[in-house]
């Protein structure tokens, strides 16, 4: 079936492009070793090659697909070592955002986290990973903007879409759930005190468990 995307919604027509095959590929629908041909593509999205060739190339420079010669353009692997790196990055840029979170949080933004942390709670006790997850990058996405940093959000939030297969992965690791729920808890109690030190302590506490979880799998 075609697919025809509102171009108003974008600045460009590659913009438009890019943004349909990232999502494709970091939630799973393409996975790695895929082929991405142009034409399907252009097909799918009612546009021509040029603006599919141009997203293209912009995800080869992020490093999510690869150019083969005489084959065309393939997902790539994510390896171990590529995911062990994330999660140390994710580590130092989430503890800043928490620290920083600490000193700027807002009370609509600790309550919103407190809806967020009773719906966890619901979907742990249902054993519910698609709710899970994304009421994780939810409570995430909070601190990020009460740190009211455009460039670690940025970053962050492309990290999380990049391993999402891996953290649906780890919420599938019996006794992982109510762990994770009790470390936002405690990340959240950290914030509403203003406490930066402790905010960022349990914010990396949080992700290097989640590493270990991951590279146990």
């Amino acid at each position: 079936m075609t697919t025809y995307y509102d171009a108003k919604d974008f600045a460009s027509l590659s913009d438009m492009v890019y943004h349909h095959v990232y999502t494709d590929i970091t939630e799973g629908r393409y996975r790695a070793g895929d082929l991405l041909i142009e034409m399907k593509i252009a097909e799918e999205l009612g546009v021509s090659r040029t603006p599919v060739r141009e997203a293209l190339k912009q995800l080869e420079r992020e490093d999510l697909v690869i150019s083969l010669p005489n084959r065309g353009v393939m997902v790539r692997d994510i390896t171990a070592e590529d995911i062990s790196d994330i999660y140390t990055i994710r580590a130092l840029l989430e503890g800043q955002a928490a620290y920083w979170a600490a000193e700027r949080i807002t009370r609509e933004q600790l309550d919103a986290m407190t809806e967020t942390l009773l719906l966890m709670e619901l979907y742990t006790q249902r054993n519910d990973v698609e709710h899970l997850v994304r009421l994780d990058t939810a409570f995430h996405e909070i601190i990020y903007e009460a740190c009211r940093s455009s460039a670690i959000r940025n970053l962050l939030t492309n990290l999380h879409h990049i391993i999402r297969a891996r953290r649906l992965s780890s919420f599938t690791v019996e006794g992982r759930a109510p762990v994770s729920l009790t470390e936002h808890r405690e990340i959240y109690e950290a914030l509403e005190a203003h406490d930066a030190e402790r905010a960022k302590r349990c914010a990396q506490h949080h992700i290097h468990v989640a590493s270990h979880v991951t590279d146990n799998r």
